[in-house]
Parts: C-alpha cells; structure tokens; sequence
C-alpha cells in the first residue's frame, strides 16, 4: 500500500483545515490581534476537558462551541473597551490554560489528555471524519464572504468572532490548540511575505505543503504528528521572516 492511499483521508483533512484557517488568518493579522485564536482555541479545549472529565467524551461538540463563544465574546466586547487588546488577550489564553490543567490533574491520564488538547494525532484520519469539516467549512466560508464587509462596528466583530469560535470548536477537536494556532498565523504570515501571487491562494498552497510534509515526516520517522506540524509550520514561518526581506 502506497504512502498517498494510505494517508489521503489525512492529507484532505489537512487541506480543509488549512482552507479555513487562511480566510481567518489573514483577518487575525491584518487586524493585528494575533493571540486571539489561541485563547478562543484554549477557552474551546475547556469544553473538551469538561466532556473527558465529567461526561466520557459525550457532549464535546456543545460543550467546545460553548466555550468558544463564551472566548469569543469577551473578546469582541474588549476590543471596543479595552485598549491594551493584546494583553487582555494574553490573559484570557492563560486563564483557558489553567483551568485545564487544574480539570485534568486529578485524572490518571491529565498529562496525556492535555498533550492531546494541544495537538491531536490526525494521520489515521478516516474518509468518513471528513464530511462534517466539509460541509461545516464550506458553509463559515460562505458566510463570511457574504456577509463580513457588509457589516460594522459590534456587530462586525461579533460576527467575526462567532464564525471564529464555531471554526475551533472543530478544528481543535480535530488537530489541537497548537496546530489550529499555526494554521491560522504561519500560512498567512509567509503570504503576505511575498507579492506576486493572491493572499489567499498563496497561503492555501504553502499551507498545504507544509502540513502534508510535516504528515509524511512524522509517519516515516514515528513522530507525534501534531508537534511535528507545530515545529515545522513555526520553523518554516521564523526562517523564512529572517531570510525575506521587507
């Protein structure tokens, strides 16, 4: 069995999550509060926790967009009231951090469970995983193009915010907090590196590329999966900000 039958249901998983996280990311960045999708993903592992902790994984989907929206309302609101956004950001990510670890210390498995939350094993994804990314996907994408220029003020960031937040929910069950936040920043700070090419486009390719490289190292060289998207999407983003110049 070749190395692309057996990974392909993992490779299109990666390809939607970085389709997704480009549209948001290059928001994140140009709004210049790029902390705010690891709190919203860290307020979302709560919900996580709390489905492990109390109810055997049952309730994880609710339990996650509730907490994520709960992240992403105070975020909304603070933009308007706060002036330093991103320490008030910086301190609703440690505040998500911690109450996790103090969810999971008393668990035989904390340890391991909080690894997870922060980066998920995608590489046996099925072909049935995929449809819900899919259509959920599809549809925030739809919307925010539809809808997101049109509005302002509040509401805009709501909106914003929202579609952030129900994003997470999924993708942090999917991949982990560590990864959502490198899909989000790194395919779209290495686009707006460069100015040849769309934005957009440019950041749906070279995140792919990256993903699926860092997929197929760690399958050969049995590396965590999720770490080893983590350390090559920031290594790629940190070599490549020193190497190009303005």
């Amino acid at each position: 069995m070749s190395l692309i039958t057996l990974l392909w249901p993992a490779f299109a998983l990666a390809i939607l999550l970085v389709f997704i996280h480009a549209v948001f990311g290059l928001e994140i960045i140009k709004r210049g509060v790029i902390f705010t999708d690891l709190a919203i993903g860290q307020f979302a592992a709560i919900g996580v926790a709390l489905s492990l902790l109390f109810f055997d994984g049952k309730y994880a989907f609710v339990l996650t967009l509730l907490f994520a929206l709960i992240g992403a309302l105070l975020i909304s609101i603070a933009t308007h009231r706060i002036k330093h956004i991103e320490a008030f950001i910086g301190m609703l990510y440690a505040l998500g951090a911690s109450a996790i670890i103090v969810l999971l210390s008393n668990t035989t498995q904390g340890t391991e469970l909080f690894n997870k939350l922060q980066a998920t094993d995608i590489l046996f994804t099925m072909p049935s995983d995929l449809w819900e990314p899919l259509i959920l996907y599809s549809s925030i994408a739809l919307l925010f193009y539809l809808f997101h220029k049109s509005l302002s003020g509040i509401k805009k960031e709501m909106f914003f915010f929202g579609l952030l937040a129900l994003t997470v929910t999924s993708s942090v069950q999917l991949a982990g907090v560590l990864v959502v936040f490198v899909l989000l920043i790194v395919p779209a700070f290495l686009s707006l590196l460069q100015h040849k090419f769309n934005p957009l486009v440019f950041a749906w390719v070279v995140g792919s590329v990256i993903i699926m490289l860092s997929m197929t190292i760690s399958y050969i060289y049995d590396l965590p999966t999720g770490y080893t998207i983590v350390f090559l999407a920031s290594l790629t983003g940190i070599v490549s900000a020193l190497i190009i110049s303005k």
